[in-house]
């Protein structure tokens, strides 16, 4: 079995992208999805959310909202609306956010060395979001969030993605976000190929965003081979929908940290005790970190700069030396007292696509305490911990732009 293959994918008919597209299932709660969806009877939301159209209440992991994405998926394609592909092709996938630019496939990538760690995870997953994407699959027998994976970037792949976008593309759609999704089909038999034996020659591939999609698509295949006595490992089944970029494009933004209290301190307390493990020094401005192992602090409306003490960092741990992890480590655990960043309420996480603006905002408003800024984790750091087979803390990377729902999707029939 080859590490991605092409595949039929479903896709928005001639015209139809704008009516169609629509942001990641979770990154949106019902209320927000249902007011995107207002008036767009052909959203996808309709599909990733439908709980949008049932009595508002209903709980969105009722057996009736599966059902219905499935009615309104199965209306999008009988009315046309959503179009196959005659014959498995890659598709070339363009992200354009402000400067920014992306490039990447639109692939299946392999269960089976997703199940053996050749497309690399490091995070761990919730079995409830695992559970919601199961049904979600099961329901639509067809996979339509895309796992966001990554590559160490390859000429060859390079080559073939200059060719075929120097053409007109078949989708060119920017979403309300101001985000521009611009996808062109790649059907080239010998560029197709050319893709997948590139990519079969890698060693590994990396999941940045999409554990618990992958973690779905790989529980469903078992499912279906156990209950498939012709199993033959070419099914569609085998396969999950993926886009996946070369990591010198990629995007990570920094994932910044608020906190309600200062665990029973004063403020001169509390920095007297940063300052055992940081050098802290006064900012007159906003402070985004320039550089590994240094943060920026807001508290009771002054910025100061922690510089995380050299000795501190440790010299061969991939997870100990990620920023998230020295500052966890040298001041959110010891200092404040948070050791369980993933159930404790007194923490938040603040992607850096809302900038420090918002971190002055929710502690001038008084929700907050203090809240502190974060270098970005890298693509390099991302994969040295997957290569050990470790995991990230959570929230330690935030993704931008992110891929659009709705503009290719993976049946398994």
């Amino acid at each position: 079995m080859s590490l991605i293959r092409p595949f039929r994918g479903l896709r928005p008919a001639a015209g139809r992208a704008d009516d169609v597209v629509a942001p990641p299932y979770d990154v949106l709660n019902t209320e927000e999805a249902r007011a995107r969806a207002q008036g767009r009877p052909y959203s996808f939301l309709h599909i990733s959310k439908p709980e949008i159209d049932l009595p508002v209440g209903t709980d969105p992991h009722a057996p009736e909202v599966y059902e219905k994405g499935r009615e309104n998926f199965q209306r999008m394609i009988e009315e046309g609306v959503l179009v196959r592909d005659d014959a498995p092709c890659y598709y070339f996938y363009r992200l354009v956010m402000g400067e920014h630019v992306q490039t990447g496939l639109v692939v299946a990538g392999s269960v089976a060395d997703y199940d053996t760690n050749r497309i690399r995870k490091h995070e761990f997953t919730r079995p409830d979001k695992e559970d919601d994407r199961v049904r979600q699959i099961d329901a639509l027998n067809a996979q339509t969030g895309p796992v966001f994976l990554t590559y160490r970037h390859s000429d060859a792949i390079d080559a073939i993605a200059s060719k075929v976008t120097a053409g007109e593309p078949d989708v060119d759609v920017t979403a309300d976000d101001g985000v521009r999704h611009t996808i062109w089909v790649c059907r080239d038999a010998g560029d197709i190929d050319t893709i997948t034996n590139t990519f079969d020659a890698m060693d590994c591939i990396y999941i940045a965003d999409g554990h618990h999609r992958s973690a779905a698509a790989s529980r469903v295949a078992a499912a279906r081979k156990a209950a498939n006595p012709d199993h033959a490992g070419t099914e569609d089944y085998n396969y999950f929908l993926s886009v996946v970029f070369p990591d010198n494009q990629m995007q990570i933004l920094d994932y910044n940290r608020v906190v309600t209290d200062l665990n029973g301190m004063s403020d001169e307390e509390f920095i007297a005790k940063v300052r055992s493990s940081f050098d802290v020094t006064e900012s007159s401005s906003a402070l985004k970190p320039q550089a590994a192992a240094e943060f920026g602090m807001y508290l009771n409306g002054q910025w100061y700069k922690l510089a995380i003490k050299p000795e501190l960092i440790p010299a061969d741990d991939p997870v100990a030396r990620l920023d998230v992890s020295l500052l966890a480590n040298n001041l959110i655990d010891p200092i404040l007292g948070i050791s369980d960043p993933r159930r404790d309420k007194r923490i938040d996480f603040v992607g850096g696509i809302r900038g420090l603006k918002e971190l002055e905002r929710r502690v001038d408003s008084g929700e907050m305490a203090v809240a502190f800024s974060l270098y970005p984790t890298s693509m390099d750091q991302l994969m040295d911990v997957a290569d050990a087979g470790e995991v990230m803390p959570p929230k330690s990377t935030w993704f931008e732009p992110k891929l659009a729902d709705g503009l290719v999707s993976h049946l398994l029939d």
